[in-house]
């Protein structure tokens, strides 16, 4: 995914506004991971990957990941576009690992159980996005290493690649969402702390589409 230089004429203050919300959303995306973390306490049971594995891959490495292209607050700012290209997707592995991860944890303790699989919402929208996500990373190869493109536009491959990530966040949110409506954390959890979580997942999927968006856009204005 690449991002160009914002409008020159575009007033300071959005520069700045999208700086801190970048700031906010690394800031979130660690303490939501964290905060999961801590309340699954990963190894005391089978279960306790599950919720684990998955925040991790969702929350903090894709999040990341995408985050590495802002313009504003990125971690690599000052890294050339080549060396962010191969520390997105090698984060992005990161997240499919631990995705995979977090999916043979809940389909093996639901076998232990004897309980069906895939009976609820967010059972079934993880799968898809589990599939999702690992297929994004294997298509993004061709960005990595040239030679595999084989007359396709990389232009073009960038641009898919670019809508195709957003939309598989866009899934990985949708799957945190419906686990945080889960019977497991809805009994861990008070009323306010279920909502500022909510609130968390929500805002760092609208930062990542508010830079996904923008960064189409303006390429597109630079070619027309």
């Amino acid at each position: 995914m690449a991002y160009n230089k914002e409008p020159e004429s575009e007033p300071r203050i959005y520069g700045y506004t999208r700086t801190i919300t970048t700031v906010l959303t690394h800031f979130m995306c660690i303490s939501f991971t964290v905060f999961i973390a801590v309340l699954s306490r990963p190894g005391t049971s089978l279960f306790s990957w599950h919720p684990f594995f998955m925040t991790l891959a969702f929350s903090f490495f894709m999040t990341e990941a995408i985050l590495l292209f802002s313009p504003h607050g990125s971690l690599a700012q000052k890294f050339p576009h080549k060396t962010k290209g191969r520390a997105h997707w090698i984060l992005q592995c990161l997240c499919v690992t631990c995705a995979v991860l977090g999916l043979a944890a809940i389909v093996y303790n639901k076998h232990l159980n004897g309980k069906p699989h895939f009976t609820s919402w967010h059972g079934l929208l993880g799968l898809l996005t589990v599939c999702v996500v690992g297929l994004q990373s294997v298509a993004a190869l061709p960005l990595i290493y040239h030679f595999l493109a084989k007359g396709w536009s990389l232009a073009k491959l960038k641009r898919y690649h670019a809508a195709s990530g957003l939309v598989t966040y866009l899934l990985g949110s949708g799957s945190l969402l419906l686990g945080l409506s889960s019977a497991w954390f809805t009994a861990s959890v008070g009323e306010y702390t279920w909502y500022l979580s909510a609130l968390c997942t929500a805002l760092n999927a609208l930062v990542i589409m508010n830079q996904v968006s923008r960064a189409y856009t303006a390429k597109k204005r630079l070619q027309s």
